[in-house]
């Protein structure tokens, strides 16, 4: 395997198994109970919800008139995984769980990876429409679980049942040049769930049986190139923006600078995604920080550690490896500045770009750095409120407004706090970073540059001579 494919099938399992299993990874987590989530098609005749049955990609290639086509289609197939115990006489009992000693059994879903490879000539693609079909046949397993500790005479304890129902998928895939230079071509590849589906009123769970989950398209080429769609060249920009994607986003994937290929993601993602070095190991949560999961791992109680381990071999192998990780790894995860002028990474997809040379800043300085905009002076800028400048070193009473989504804050109302610093975003809003009056860390905080953040309209300027209470 290639370099550029290396990093691109990294980064597409990272997308595969998004929302697999989620911390604490036990089957009985309230947040585990709808894993499936990102990239579902649904098959076509099942109503019951708005999820689609087809995603649409439209990219761009230059060059690329007598380039081969490389598509790789993946998703997970779900897999149903039934305990049974054993009741004697070779009857058995559908039940939650079973245990034996230490080792306990589960009935929770599971998926299986499931991937389909095409090659197709451009020059055919361009003469006219190609249609695949992918077929993945259903699966039926049984598995004992044997009584412990090991006794011929004695009697099993029942069987694990795992059973995934026939899937059909279709790809469609065309291709037609562009006006403008470089010999360019819109490629369009539509990926559709073709599964029969003849139940009506049947659940999302049962649905989902017959779905394609995660899914998503490596793209590769031979000759030419992929065209940036976020960050099109000038003369590429009209012909980008008449590319139409539904339910996925197409990004170049692969050493930064190369074209070769482009993944297809269900979820959102930006040009040269990475996986960052400091992870040891799927965490099967791609969006979250290695070193926070890795610590919860090791915080669960044994009988959760059971359960966990019970759910899935994945989220066994997470355990195992938070328990045996040395020391010395575990300090990686605590994340790494890649340059001055990147953010430090502590998740898995890292290397997001976030650069660019404003008119008054200094050249290469990120967006999110105050300086990149001499413009602007936090320490200095001032907000009016109710008629009053609010500054640095005002004083003000917390009214937080209806429109948080952390509870939390419905503590800080009628508390007085120091004005530290007036922010002001990239979409131009005004932000007011304060320390509150009676915290003890005030000091600690403003060291660390940890504030809390307000609106204007969510403060009340106080006078000097206002007393320094809070409600």
């Amino acid at each position: 395997m290639s370099v550029p494919m290396d990093i691109a099938r990294r980064v597409a399992d990272a997308v595969l198994y998004e929302g697999y299993l989620l911390y604490p990874y036990r089957a009985s987590a309230a947040k585990n109970q709808l894993r499936w989530q990102f990239g579902v098609l649904v098959p076509p005749g099942y109503t019951a919800t708005s999820e689609p049955s087809k995603s649409v990609t439209e990219c761009l290639l230059e060059n690329a008139g007598d380039a081969d086509l490389h598509l790789r289609l993946r998703f997970l197939h779900l897999r149903s995984r039934q305990v049974e115990q054993h009741t004697g006489g070779g009857a058995h009992q559908p039940v939650h769980e079973l245990t034996d000693g230490e080792t306990v059994y589960l009935s929770f879903d599971d998926a299986t990876e499931r991937e389909a490879e095409t090659v197709l000539p451009m020059r055919d693609l361009l003469a006219q429409e190609h249609s695949v079909d992918v077929q993945v046949a259903g699966e039926h397993a049984t598995e004992p679980i044997p009584a412990m500790p090991v006794d011929l005479a004695a009697e099993y304890l029942g069987r694990v049942v795992t059973d995934q129902q026939p899937l059909q998928a279709r790809l469609r895939v065309s291709a037609a040049e562009q006006a403008g230079p470089y010999g360019l071509i819109k490629l369009r590849v539509e990926v559709r769930n073709a599964t029969r589906w003849d139940h009506p009123g049947a659940s999302r769970d049962q649905a989902l049986h017959r779905s394609l989950i995660a899914t998503h398209l490596i793209l590769g080429t031979t000759h030419g190139g992929f065209v940036s769609l976020i960050d099109p060249p000038e003369w590429a920009r009209h012909a980008a923006e008449t590319c139409h994607n539904q339910h996925v986003w197409p990004v170049l994937v692969g050493n930064p600078g190369e074209h070769d290929l482009m993944l297809s993601s269900p979820i959102i993602l930006y040009d040269y995604p990475d996986i960052a070095p400091e992870s040891q190991g799927d965490m099967f949560d791609a969006t979250e920080i290695d070193e926070m999961l890795h610590l919860r791992a090791i915080t669960l109680t044994d009988a959760e550690t059971r359960e966990a381990a019970a759910t899935d071999p994945r989220a066994a192998e997470i355990l195992r490896r938070a328990r045996d990780l040395p020391p010395e790894l575990v300090e990686r995860l605590h994340g790494a500045i890649r340059s001055l002028g990147t953010p430090p990474t502590g998740g898995v997809l890292a290397g997001f770009p976030g650069f660019r040379d404003p008119p008054d800043g200094t050249p290469g300085t990120p967006w999110w750095d105050p300086g990149a905009d001499a413009r602007t002076s936090p320490e200095t800028d001032t907000v009016t409120v109710s008629g009053v400048p609010v500054a640095k070193g005002s004083r003000v009473r917390l009214n937080p407004g209806e429109r948080r989504a952390d509870a939390h804050d419905m503590f800080l109302t009628g508390k007085v706090a120091h004005v530290e610093a007036v922010f002001l975003d990239v979409d131009g809003s005004r932000h007011l970073a304060v320390t509150l009056a009676d915290d003890p860390a005030a000091d600690l905080q403003r060291t660390q540059g940890r504030f809390l953040y307000f609106a204007p309209d969510e403060v009340e300027p106080l006078d000097d001579e206002t007393e320094e209470t809070t409600a």
